[in-house]
């Protein structure tokens, strides 16, 4: 088909690895955050599977992949911050906000619009339109929805399901490794760690620093930390210090000092001394809860669902970031390869639906296997 509209609702690394590989095609790309300062500096650490390297050389930007940070095992601790066992399995490791400004990069400036809140999406015969809460509407050809777990595209395409609590919430933090404690640096550095009790598990692990610099003393140690908690001490943890009730994950710095505090106490009385020096270290933890969502369908008419607003995926699976890639290079090879856009979204379903089910099952079954998860 020739290339026409496309309007990306999110604007997070899916949306944006939708963009630039659409864009290099010749479709016409606008993409819509809601977000009103954008999402630098937003994410921590991942641990990136094929996908990821295959998205970033169809845009000729490989040479992220030089700022990953290799483990080169992976340690278990007990409770005294000793290390129980080892194993030889280095895996490399990076920043989520390298991978985020590499595609930002890719979209000019005036194609990329903040503060755009989607509140509805409607479709005719020949375009789809998106409906902000303060900017005018945007007719395209096809719209993507991008815009995460609390999409409302997805209100378009599957209004009859929702995401699901599961019961615990990951703190996350990404501190300097200047400011790691020695003990704690030289235990950590160069390893994959974990740490699990009842009700919990902390893992670590670094990457490169902001700058994409990978010299020791230069990296960032992200961790994260695996808590059970009920529906409502979850809630509580998103009250923020201004009184704001969020739904499904704080930012750093959103936590308010009330959570703050509760965080540091708990993990000075429930982790080994060496990671909750780590912890404690952090300035700016975040929150984000671990929901379940498989949509029944990905594709609407001339509106498709990608990432986490088709399938919300646990972060143990390592997959979600590396199942946008796998989405936006489906995507793109469907409306390569067929006449019509909603020829090329039912193809996209039947490629994609399967896989997302696949990931969300997986995780599950990762996530029960932690004691009173």
């Amino acid at each position: 088909m020739t290339p026409g509209r496309v309007s990306i609702a999110g604007g997070s690394v899916g949306g944006l690895f939708a963009a630039a590989l659409l864009q290099r095609d010749g479709w016409r790309v606008t993409v819509h955050e809601r977000s009103k300062r954008g999402l630098d500096g937003k994410g921590a650490g991942l641990v990136p599977q094929s996908e990821v390297s295959e998205v970033l050389q169809e845009i000729g930007r490989a040479d992220v992949l030089d700022s990953l940070v290799i483990a080169k095992e992976r340690i278990f601790l007990d409770r005294t911050g000793d290390v129980l066992g080892a194993a030889h399995t280095p895996q490399g490791q990076m920043s989520w906000d390298l991978l985020y400004r590499a595609f930002r990069q890719e979209i000019e400036a005036l194609r990329y619009h903040a503060g755009a809140l989607v509140q509805r999406v409607e479709d005719s015969e020949d375009t789809a339109t998106l409906h902000f809460a303060n900017d005018p509407p945007v007719e395209a050809d096809l719209i993507i929805g991008a815009d995460g777990i609390g999409s409302n595209v997805r209100e378009f395409v599957a209004p009859e399901t929702k995401p699901v609590y599961a019961g615990y919430a990951a703190f996350r933090g990404l501190a300097s490794e200047l400011k790691l404690p020695q003990r704690s640096a030289a235990l950590l550095s160069g390893r994959f760690v974990f740490y699990d009790a009842p009700g919990m598990q902390f893992l670590g692990y670094l990457v490169a620093g902001a700058d994409g610099s990978i010299e020791p003393g230069q990296r960032r140690y992200n961790w994260v930390w695996y808590r059970s908690l009920t529906q409502q001490r979850f809630q509580d943890a998103l009250a923020s210090e201004a009184g704001d009730q969020l739904t499904y994950s704080a930012p750093p710095g959103g936590l308010s000092s009330v959570t703050l505090h509760e965080l540091r106490e708990s993990a000075r009385r429930d982790l080994p001394d060496v990671l909750s020096d780590v912890l404690v270290a952090e300035a700016a933890p975040f929150v984000q809860g671990i929901f379940d969502y498989e949509t029944p369908r990905m594709v609407r008419s001339r509106v498709a669902l990608l990432g986490d607003a088709a399938f919300v995926v646990r972060p143990h699976t390592a997959m979600g970031v590396s199942k946008a890639a796998g989405d936006a290079m489906a995507l793109r090879d469907a409306l390569r390869s067929h006449e019509t856009v909603p020829e090329a979204l039912l193809a996209y379903e039947q490629i994609r639906l399967p896989i997302g089910r696949k990931i969300a099952q997986y995780g599950r079954r990762l996530g029960s296997g932690f004691p009173r998860y």
